[in-house]
């Protein structure tokens, strides 16, 4: 009865008016001009793209605080090399096949494959890009490319080989995330008033960035298998992870990172009124992230007679995925709804993929791909100009080329060099078998 009476109290504070948010829109202020709106654009770009690569850090402190101890050095390389790969993979193929302008080889499908060049990283509005630097827009899009990769990281952790990972990671940073996001983001047959296909409104990339992610994951985790013992006479064997401190220390930067990757993606801030709206954005996202957790809290409490850590950190990233499709039209209540379903989706799920033998060792398919999909889907509940086939066509669309493109990799991988290590050295774990040092010598193999 208490736990009723406390969920009942929550719903009621939700349900009260969103602080006014929405009065900030009333400002009617000219646009900054010129140079000085450039400059306020750039430096919004640089500021919360480095908040998006702060993300790394907490993704890889998530993936080590969640793997045995005899897999953290794996892990940390995984993540380190990734990000590396990603920001040359990005400059060489991806940025320009990504954003081709009028350099598209198939139109509207895929663009250029060019190296992206800048004749002076900062440029100048007179050689550069109209509304910001060419170099602070590039250094922003490459973070939500890195992103992409450290999802799948995670997934596959604890019985995957290191090249054949890193290898995968220069195919879906160099070409499929970048082709796909073209789609939506570079003025691609996805993108809004084409003619084709109308409105699929994705702010920041639930289904971009996160579901692509998801996709890559999920297809790995099928073909890869589970980790020796996860499955045994019917039963899910619990292998706990390592260090629920620094899994906790990654979901709080994350958190934080979010705040850049959804704000920056307001793209302008030269005037009062984007301003106000990367401000209701943050509050949002915050908002989301909250329910997610409290709902994984109060959920896994009800499920499971205790609180699960692991569960409430998915849920509050489970609500930041949630929002991110559209963090600026729901009011502070609205948000925590759709960031505390999203929380009680990611707990549900991953009993559900158990049961499926699919082996997400840290819960990214349950965070990135289904909650992402449901963001995507939640857009047309805040978003007046969202359509539900248009959202679900999207969604649709990106998965069935993302599942396709990754498939073929994953396949010609495990033919041409394999992809899962030996079982030996699965037992005895990565960070021996393939690198041949621990995170933790002092301490015995767990």
């Amino acid at each position: 009865m208490k736990l009723f009476n406390t969920v009942a109290a929550a719903a009621v504070l939700v349900a009260l008016p969103t602080l006014g948010l929405a009065q900030e829109d009333a400002a009617e202020v000219l646009p900054l001009s010129g140079e000085i709106g450039y400059i306020f654009t750039t430096f919004m770009f640089l500021v919360t793209g480095f908040l998006v690569m702060w993300m790394a850090a907490g993704f890889s402190m998530l993936e080590c605080g969640l793997v045995r101890s005899k897999n953290v050095t794996m892990q940390a390389l995984k993540n380190v090399s990734l990000f590396a790969i990603a920001a040359l993979m990005y400059y060489l193929v991806g940025y320009n096949l990504m954003y081709p302008g009028d350099a598209w080889t198939m139109s509207g499908v895929i663009g250029a494959f060019t190296p992206a060049v800048m004749e002076a990283v900062g440029g100048s509005p007179e050689t550069d890009l109209t509304y910001a630097s060419v170099g602070s827009d590039f250094f922003f899009q490459l973070m939500f490319c890195a992103t992409t990769a450290s999802i799948v990281s995670g997934t596959l952790a604890e019985r995957i080989k290191l090249w054949p990972f890193l290898i995968f990671t220069v195919v879906l940073t160099g070409l499929i995330y970048p082709i796909q996001a073209s789609w939506k983001w570079g003025g691609g047959f996805l993108a809004p008033g084409d003619g084709s296909v109308t409105d699929f409104l994705d702010f920041a990339g639930s289904t971009v960035v996160h579901s692509v992610g998801g996709w890559a994951a999920l297809t790995g985790a099928l073909i890869l298998g589970p980790r020796i013992g996860k499955y045994k006479d019917g039963r899910t064997v619990p292998m706990p992870g390592s260090n629920l401190t620094l899994a906790t220390l990654g979901t709080f930067i994350l958190w934080l990172g979010w705040f850049g990757f959804n704000g920056g993606s307001q793209l302008y801030m030269n005037t009062a009124g984007n301003v106000a709206d990367i401000s209701r954005i943050f509050a949002n996202t915050n908002a989301a992230a909250a329910g997610g957790a409290i709902a994984a809290l109060i959920l896994t409490q009800i499920l499971y007679k205790k609180p699960d850590l692991t569960m409430v950190l998915n849920g509050a990233l489970a609500g930041l995925v949630s929002i991110t499709a559209e963090p600026l039209t729901p009011g502070l209540g609205s948000a925590t709804l759709i960031g505390g379903f999203g929380g009680v989706l990611c707990v549900l799920a991953v009993p559900m993929l158990d049961k499926l033998k699919i082996d997400d060792v840290v819960g990214a398919i349950p965070v990135h791909l289904i909650c992402g999909i449901y963001g995507t889907i939640a857009v047309v509940f805040t978003n007046g100009d969202a359509s539900l086939a248009t959202q679900l066509y999207s969604i649709l669309v990106v998965g069935i080329f993302v599942v396709v493109t990754s498939g073929v990799v994953w396949f010609v991988l495990k033919m041409v060099m394999g992809i899962r290590v030996a079982e030996e050295d699965e037992i005895n774990g990565l960070d021996m078998a393939e690198l041949g040092m621990e995170a933790y010598p002092e301490f015995s193999k767990g």
